[in-house]
């Protein structure tokens, strides 16, 4: 039996698809780097051995898998094929990973992680289920019938994928350092679209998904009349939210989520969606209920009198879905924005609409930029930022005390770099 060796095991996609393999009775290991990443306490939790990179890790007798951050002149990679070893990259494995299970896809430029794990859970209350969650977390199920894995359009490795279904969240211009234009992005989901075996569920308040060609029946989600599921009646109190579900426009029924905002209750509707196509019973669905949700998407922690709620969001639109959440949970509660940038690209080319959607909070902090592993600096400053953002103000990570001035403030701390070094830091000091 071979050992499945990851360059790379403490990225989100990584360590999930390390403990699916692990769950399923394979020998896993792994390499990376020292710092500590927010993934590896599942992996320590399996007893998975994380070993620092070197070529001296890679031996006969193991199947390589490498995330897509490291180049092929990575030291281990290089050693790999110099052995000749059974080498992949990650969205290679997990496109042949897949075919055992009825496979349904999450993609969309925003909302895939959410969505990707309110639908594992309500399918695991089920059934049997495997999945993977762009969170880091990944459950494997020797008797699984469904597998529901997030996919990446980034650098269109989701292309790698022939998922039997799929549910699209949305088409957005996003990945600037690859991506070229928004017809760019959906070209990439058009092909996608063409390689779903059964059949797509794509949300149709989206003017890109509404022209999405495919060989299989596309069924439409979302709040106009014109979908085929559409949410109505959406009630928000302190449980969560509530909202009626009409499929072609005849009562089906009811359902509570424990989030708040618009854009969950779309990716509850894609849910309610796929089950339905899936002939799952009304009770089986309203498993929605009990979703807990997934790491580093609205995070909370009660702090003092304040609310710290740790978000990944780190696109114009994902902010103001986040300040959205924020405003409809806590309604009358001060709103305060701690973001950092991540990559100069995104930053260049979305640097206003990431400044009007910032002004929808009532105080704003700004962290450095946050340079990727592809991409490590760039000519822009935060300050380019604040410039457009009359109320911001820079924060540094060794002066975080002035976050204690908004007593019974919900603090956002957003990005996809590193942003928990500052709320760590806030909590030692206050």
């Amino acid at each position: 039996m071979t050992t499945y060796h990851f360059v790379g095991i403490k990225g989100t996609g990584m360590s999930a698809l390390a403990q699916i393999l692990n769950d399923s009775g394979e020998h896993v290991q792994g390499s990376d780097i020292d710092k500590y990443f927010f993934t590896q306490a599942a992996l320590e939790a399996q007893n998975i051995e994380v070993m620092p990179f070197s070529a001296a890790n890679i031996q006969e007798g193991l199947t390589v898998i490498a995330g897509n951050a490291f180049k092929d002149d990575h030291e281990e990679i290089v050693k790999a094929k110099e052995l000749g070893l059974p080498y992949y990259r990650y969205h290679e494995f997990l496109g042949e990973w897949l075919k055992q299970y009825t496979s349904i896809a999450v993609t969309g430029a925003h909302g895939k992680t959410s969505t990707t794990g309110l639908l594992s859970h309500v399918l695991n209350e089920n059934y049997p289920t495997s999945y993977l969650i762009g969170d880091g977390t990944g459950r494997g199920n020797e008797n699984s019938q469904y597998f529901v894995f997030e996919a990446c359009e980034y650098r269109r490795h989701f292309l790698e994928y022939y998922p039997d279904y799929a549910i699209m969240t949305n088409i957005d211009f996003d990945h600037p350092d690859y991506f070229t234009s928004i017809e760019d992005v959906f070209q990439a989901f058009q092909q996608m679209a063409k390689q779903v075996k059964k059949g797509i569920i794509a949300c149709g308040d989206d003017e890109h998904l509404q022209h999405i060609q495919a060989n299989v029946p596309v069924l439409y989600y979302g709040l106009a009349d014109t979908n085929d599921f559409q949410a109505q009646n959406i009630t928000e109190d302190e449980n969560g939210t509530t909202f009626d579900v009409f499929v072609r426009n005849t009562y089906y029924a009811t359902f509570t989520i424990p989030q708040f905002g618009t854009h969950t209750v779309l990716n509850a509707l894609s849910v309610v969606a796929i089950c339905h196509y899936e002939e799952m019973t009304i009770e089986q669905i309203s498993k929605l209920s009990s979703f807990s949700g997934v790491k580093r998407r609205f995070t909370e922690k009660n702090w003092k009198k304040q609310v710290l709620v740790d978000d990944y969001a780190h696109h114009p639109i994902e902010i103001t879905a986040t300040i959205d959440s924020a405003r409809k949970k806590y309604p009358g509660r001060e709103v305060v924005a701690i973001f950092q940038p991540h990559t100069y690209t995104r930053t260049k080319t979305f640097l206003k609409e990431f400044a009007e959607s910032l002004k929808l909070a009532d105080a704003v902090y700004l962290c450095d930029i946050f340079g990727s592993a592809r991409e490590d600096s760039g000519k822009l400053t935060i300050e380019n930022l604040q410039e457009l953002i009359p109320q911001a103000q820079i924060l540094d990570v060794a002066e975080t005390d002035h976050l204690s001035e908004h007593e019974e403030g919900i603090m956002l701390f957003m990005g996809a770099g590193d942003i928990q070094k500052f709320q760590n830091a806030y909590e030692e000091i206050s």
